[in-house]
């Protein structure tokens, strides 16, 4: 069994017979988030949203991600930026969950997210093997290979949330500020200057001024997002039926913070 939630007690009575308080969050790892409250009754502990207590199994298994509600799927990525923040991400085993996940795998998420090194999702929301399935592309840019991936990942895989990220001081973005042209990298940035052109922005509208490039960077994730639903409706007629959240969300570099915009 990957998460006890069934006996949330057992982690209460632990606590006051080690002196801890109730709600003190040392104890244990959880694979996922315990949401506070809802019909699953997974309840909020601050531990890992997809970390596995060290008695159980360490992947994301199909019945507890199919508990879970999209709602709670993004609080359980919001608490793992915040001990992403506070440092205090877990000790987690890679082993053991390359090995719990080998046979079959049940994603709560698929993200569209940048490859800038310094923004690995899986790291900043404090993740696991299994736990997200991850699109990096420069720009987080969106193509019909990326809306085929992400229809696979919930249609098929059950995934029930889509996130499109993108942070602050993003080089696409300044390139595509810049009208940067190299090889196929142009075709990339061209994808990326309809936001440009749709950002409202009183200040100097360059690549130099980093108020600026971060202003289109979130107007390109908003952008994303609304093309997303717009060119797949598969994913749009999930989202319509409650099965799935889609929305952006902005890393600031400097914090460490995620910003989600839902």
């Amino acid at each position: 069994m990957l998460l006890d939630d069934a006996i949330p007690n057992r982690e209460s009575d632990m606590r006051q017979k080690s002196g801890h308080l109730v709600d003190c969050n040392c104890l244990g790892r959880r694979n996922f988030l315990k949401v506070a409250g809802g019909a699953t009754a997974i309840a909020m502990s601050g531990s890992s949203i997809f970390l596995a207590d060290r008695a159980h199994a360490d992947a994301l298994t199909k019945e507890l991600r199919d508990k879970m509600t999209p709602e709670q799927i993004v609080q359980a990525m919001k608490n793992g930026n915040k001990r992403f923040r506070m440092g205090e991400r877990k000790e987690r085993n890679y082993l053991r969950e390359q090995k719990a996940s080998a046979k079959g795998q049940y994603p709560a998420a698929v993200l569209l997210t940048c490859i800038d090194s310094r923004a690995p999702a899986e790291v900043i929301m404090d993740l696991g093997i299994g736990d997200i399935f991850n699109c990096r592309v420069a720009g987080n840019v969106k193509n019909a290979d990326i809306l085929g991936s992400m229809e696979f990942a919930c249609k098929l895989a059950g995934a029930k949330v889509v996130l499109v990220m993108g942070h602050t001081a993003c080089g696409a973005i300044k390139g595509a500020i810049d009208n940067a042209e190299l090889g196929n990298l142009t075709g990339l940035l061209a994808k990326i200057r309809p936001a440009i052109e749709a950002t409202a922005y009183t200040g100097e509208r360059s690549a130099k001024n980093y108020g600026f490039v971060d202003a289109v960077a979130r107007k390109n994730v908003e952008m994303t997002v609304a093309d997303i639903r717009k060119d797949s409706f598969v994913l749009a007629e999930l989202e319509a039926k409650g099965g799935i959240k889609l929305t952006g969300a902005m890393y600031n570099l400097e914090t460490g913070a995620v910003e989600f915009f839902a």
